[in-house]
């Protein structure tokens, strides 16, 4: 197994309860990176579609003083997300831990 990356941009986890402790406290901005299709079935009530097939960085609302977390499925776009703002100099390091799916588990709402 090979050693992690230290120049690598690190993505902090954040759980579906602190997230959404967060969105009530309105300090978090969650931006969703799943794509139309999926979001359109279900998604996160408070959440900013950003696809990552298509991502923009500029698509990114002004979070405003908030902190930016990223969202998907499971929790692995969501730290592609982060890594690729990491890299341009952003300072959006968290995701959504376990994603959408982690998110229902504890019976916290969507909107479909």
């Amino acid at each position: 197994m090979s050693e992690p990356d230290p120049t690598a941009p690190q993505v902090r986890d954040l759980s579906p309860l602190e997230v959404a402790a967060g969105l009530v406290q309105g300090s978090i901005l969650l931006v969703d990176v799943r794509e139309y299709n999926e979001t359109a079935i279900e998604k996160y009530p408070e959440g900013v579609i950003v696809p990552l097939s298509q991502f923009d960085v500029s698509a990114i609302p002004d979070p405003r003083g908030r902190q930016v977390v990223f969202a998907c499925r499971s929790g692995r776009r969501s730290v592609t997300a982060s890594q690729i703002t990491q890299a341009m100099g952003l300072p959006y390091d968290a995701h959504l831990a376990g994603g959408i799916i982690a998110w229902k588990s504890l019976g916290l709402p969507t909107k479909t």
